[in-house]
């Protein structure tokens, strides 16, 4: 469909035109068809109750829906895996589409299988749906209630979103990267800086697919209804995807809000205890003794994160008295990492490798922690209790620095390991 427009629009503004039937702007109410329905472990049992109990319908197109066992996989208690039976049955018994224990994490393995494309509607029922904003898709988070009616129907309404636009220029220094760029952003804007809005970046050609999807990730813990990352760069030649031309943003578009971001004068960043908007460099927070370092989630769980986790951990061993556990995104990624030899680095270093999945982000299992004890990690979320006890600490940070924190036992940047004598 193309819906003409009479004025100016933003990318939210475009795609809610486009899956609706009429042209749409900020503050209106749009009715728009459904690319797919995403369902996580965690809401499955809720989900299921609202589709059979309350709404007595089945999905109407069941290839739209996807439910992921990624949460907790596998399962913990006895409760859990009786959860994760009754997904595994329904998926059967009415044809949606299953990704069992193992697979991987909802946002991750439904990019990798293009279940997100150019111009679609992906309704998740987690929060940091908006990651398929990656890839130009209106990515959002929504409860078991608006999924399930969206499952039912192939529709769902949005008020449409005011837009924030964020511009990055100049070019990163070598040792920041992406995980950088999404801290100073939500630094920039703050926890509530966007909330209800759609984060627009305009970035160029800068910023690998995985790269995109962190900064489209971390623009929910800026309060973001959807982040949006303008096509460019691999994106448009290295995916085969289908952009269609009314998906870029309109020059003279209206935005609430612009900011602009130098890459150049970036230096490693970290998040520090309790809000993802507590952002430091590293260099202020050097030295602080860490027990737990975690590498994986949707943030910083792909392969190019396990690169550049092996190249700081090449030739080394972890402290001894910290922790690193290494999770990767999805199986795709674990087998790749598997066939280039990273993953053999990671353990060789004292890595301990978990399965792929979300892992102790959400302090459920597989590496929760205890009181007062401090983790490093690629995750996107450091509030009290997140990760296991309210009383540990959680830095967020990006994969070398992690790597590098793991090997020096205290917060630490990568230029701070000694390269060993023959490694190059």
């Amino acid at each position: 469909m193309n819906v003409p427009s009479p004025r100016p629009q933003t990318m939210a503004e475009k795609i809610l035109s486009q899956r609706g039937d009429r042209a749409v702007y900020a503050g209106d109410l749009a009715v728009v068809e459904v690319d797919q329905v995403m369902v996580v472990d965690s809401i499955a049992q809720s989900f299921i109750g609202r589709m059979e109990q309350d709404l007595a319908a089945r999905p109407k197109y069941p290839g739209r829906v996807s439910i992921v066992i990624d949460h907790v996989a596998p399962a913990s208690t006895v409760s859990v895996a009786q959860a994760q039976k009754e997904a595994r049955e329904y998926a059967a018994a009415t044809g949606v589409r299953l990704f069992d224990v193992g697979r991987g994490i909802c946002h991750q393995v439904l990019i990798e299988e293009r279940l997100a494309q150019p111009g679609w509607i992906v309704l998740g029922s987690d929060s940091h749906s908006t990651t398929y904003g990656a890839v130009a898709a209106f990515g959002t988070g929504m409860g078991a209630t608006d999924i399930a009616l969206a499952a039912a129907s192939g529709k769902t309404w949005l008020k449409v979103p005011e837009s924030v636009k964020v511009t990055f220029v100049g070019e990163l220094r070598p040792g920041v990267g992406a995980k950088d760029a999404a801290l100073e952003m939500i630094r920039v804007l703050g926890a509530d800086g966007a909330t209800y809005q759609s984060v627009e970046i305009h970035a160029g050609d800068r910023f690998t697919r995985g790269e995109r999807m962190t900064l489209a990730n971390l623009c929910v813990e800026a309060g973001a209804k959807a982040g949006l990352v303008v096509p460019g760069g691999e994106i448009l030649t290295g995916y085969g995807y289908d952009i269609p031309e009314w998906v870029y943003p309109d020059s003279g578009a209206t935005y609430v809000q612009e900011v602009t971001i130098d890459l150049f004068a970036l230096r490693p960043r970290m998040s520090a205890p309790s809000e993802v908007d507590n952002v430091h460099d590293v260099s202020e927070l050097r030295g602080l003794k860490v027990d737990q370092v975690f590498i994986g989630t949707c943030t910083n769980g792909r392969l190019e994160d396990l690169h550049a986790v092996a190249e700081v951990l090449r030739g080394q061993r972890v402290d001894p008295s910290t922790r690193l556990l290494v999770i990767p995104a999805s199986s795709e990624v674990m087998e790749a990492a598997m066939g280039d030899g990273t993953l053999l680095t990671l353990m060789q270093a004292g890595a301990v490798l978990g399965t792929p999945g979300c892992g102790p982000c959400m302090g459920r299992h597989q590496g929760v922690l205890a009181p007062g004890e401090v983790c490093v990690s690629t995750s996107n979320r450091n509030f009290i209790g997140r990760m296991g006890d309210k009383d540990a600490k959680i830095y967020l940070a990006s994969p070398a620095v992690a790597a590098a924190t793991a090997v020096m036992g205290r917060i630490a940047l990568p230029e701070d390991v000694k390269r060993p004598v023959g490694v190059a």
